[in-house]
Order: C-alpha cells, then structure tokens, then sequence
C-alpha cells in the first residue's frame, strides 16, 4: 500500500495519467467539515435526484439523496470500482470493477445488485444508450467496447477502438457511441446500430472523459497530458476548438452554457465559457477532484474529491461551491452518476 507522500512522489513524476486503479492512500487524516444545515439547504436542486459515487479503494458505493445532502444507502461493489452510468430513466445503475473484470448492474430503486457480468480485461468507462440498453463498456487493456444488454446481462457484441479506452458516451438520439481512446491522442465514433466503428477524430494528448452536450452535437474531451479540452464538432467529425485548464484534468460537465473540468493535479474545476471559449474561473474544490456530473437543471454541479471523500457542490450561477458531503474512501465516480427519481 502507498502512502500519502509516495502518492504525492506518484503525482510529480507521472507522465500521462495514471493506471485503472489508484494507490490506495494511508494515513490521509483529512477532516472534512460539512457546512451548517441552514447551508445545507442551499444545495437542494429543482429536482430531487440521487448521486451513485463509486469509491475504488472502499469498494463501495455511496448513493447520496442530493436535496438532504446525504448518504442513504450504501452497496458493497468489489474489484475496485471506478467507472459508473446511471440510465436516463433512472432504472438502473452500472458499474465497472477494473480488478473484478466485472460490470454490476443495480436496480437503482430498490438499490440491489440484479447481477454481475463478467466482462474480462480492464473495464473501466460505461456509458447507457438513452433507451435503457445497452449498456457499452470500455475494456483498457483490450482496446474495445464490450455492449452488454441490460435486462439479461449478455454480452451482445463488441467493437475494436484505439489503445486504452477510457470514457464513453452516447449521442440523445442514440445514433453515436464516443470513445476517449487515451493513449491513442484520439476519439472513436462508433455507429450504435452496427456497432461498427465509423471515424477517428484526433484530440490533446491523452484523452481521458468525453462529454457530449444535449443537442448531440458537440463533444467535449478533458486531455490528462496536454492540461487542456477539447471540443469536437460532432456532424464535422473534426476539432473545433481547445481550451487549456488546469494540471491532469479528469472529465467535463456541462451547465448553464458553461463546461466545468476537474482539474486532478490542481484540486480545482476550471469553467469556460461553451460559445466563446473564455475561461471563467477556477474553483477550489477537494483533493484530487475526478467524476463530474450536473444537476437535470444545470443549478448544480457535483464533484467527486479522490483523496477529500467529498462530493463537492458547485452552484453554476455562482461558481462557488456551497457544501461538502462525506463518502466513502476514494470516490471517483467516473461517468454519469446522477439518477432521476421522479417517474
């Protein structure tokens, strides 16, 4: 097990990245105040969503009522979980154990484990198409996608992308399946209906999450290496634009017309402006920020705090974060890890 200075040498002297599992830190003391309960208050959304926070080295998941700020169940999820995608309809969770090799699929309302998919190789990012199912995996060391269907939990297909596939996403309409292929500076575009893989797009070095916005149409990678974003036009299949962030950044949440990137290295999310490119701010925010996600309103954004064991809350109108809530050890929370609960 490494400890917390020699997780601190690991930062200094990585050069892109890091592997599926982290260090497990020891000894981390951190004590994390929750603001008061009249603060509290302030980070209840318009609607009363869940937070699903995968947290790797507790190999656990922490399920978070966000209007109370608290963590009201908790799913024991083991092989490390990392990777988390929680389904539009708010049915089911799934997460990816990359020392399991497995894929959990949870029923998210009676929050039980329906079962567990073995999916081999190094799954990491998971991503849900819109209608519930399939649900596509992303094997690291395999170098594919893994489709799973959701109902039965068989494996349906697969697809070969560039080295190293770290975050997925799906296209609203279903159509496109994104993969950052990490250590091929590249994105893959992969047709849903043929599971075919159609085009490349080259990114920043080391593409880790990909984001795809609500209209389908453009495409937002965090670069671990090159400290930078960078936005695919989707249609085009081609760059339109970067925008340098802080040091390693993680993954992208869009709100409110603004991006908002964790920054790993800095320990802060670093916003910009989606139709000038204009940075805005960095927030301070936890240790070692990674999963990212928004609120269905875009009021709120939600951090995942590695080496805190926060989710920070961000108000996006703002740009400051109002609370502080307490998970297990090491969340990462890599994927869409919000889930609606109203029917």
């Amino acid at each position: 097990m490494q400890g917390w200075s020699g997780l601190r040498t690991q930062r200094a002297a990585a050069k892109a990245g890091y592997p599926l599992t982290h260090p497990s830190p020891s000894g981390r003391g951190l004590l994390v105040l929750l603001l008061a309960s009249a603060a509290l208050l302030l980070i209840t959304p318009a609607r009363a969503d869940e937070a699903f926070i995968t947290s790797q080295p507790a190999e656990m998941l922490s399920i978070v009522d966000l209007p109370t700020g608290k963590v009201v169940a908790s799913l024991p999820i083991p092989g490390k979980p990392a990777g988390i995608a929680v389904d539009p309809a708010g049915r089911r969770a799934f997460v990816t154990s990359p020392d399991g090799k497995a894929l959990t699929i949870i029923d998210a309302a009676t929050r039980t484990v329906e079962r567990r998919v073995d999916v081999g190789g190094g799954p990491l990012g998971v991503a849900v198409h819109p209608s519930g199912s399939p649900a596509y995996v992303a094997d690291w060391y395999r170098h594919k996608i893994v489709a799973v269907d959701a109902a039965s939990g068989t494996i349906t297909g697969e697809v070969a992308v560039g080295d190293s596939p770290s975050g997925l996403a799906v296209t609203p309409d279903g159509a496109l399946l994104l993969s950052a292929d990490r250590d091929s500076d590249q994105v893959s575009l992969i047709d849903t209906a043929s599971l075919a893989r159609v085009a490349t797009v080259k990114v920043g070095a080391r593409p880790f999450g990909v984001t795809i916005d609500a209209e389908g149409t453009r495409a937002y990678t965090a670069n671990v290496a090159s400290d930078d974003v960078s936005i695919i036009d989707i249609p085009a299949r081609t760059v339109v634009g970067t925008v340098k962030v802080g040091q390693r950044p993680y993954a992208v949440a869009l709100a409110q017309g603004r991006a908002f990137v964790t920054d790993q290295y800095a320990s802060t999310v670093t916003v910009f402006d989606t139709a000038t490119l204009a940075r805005l701010a960095a927030i301070p925010v936890g240790d070692y920020p990674e999963g990212i996600a928004a609120s269905r309103d875009g009021t709120r954004v939600y951090v995942a705090n590695w080496e805190s064991n926060t989710l920070s809350v961000i108000d996006s109108a703002s740009l400051k974060v109002i609370a502080d809530i307490e998970v297990a050890d090491g969340p990462r929370a890599f994927g869409a890890f919000i889930r609606r609960t109203d029917p």
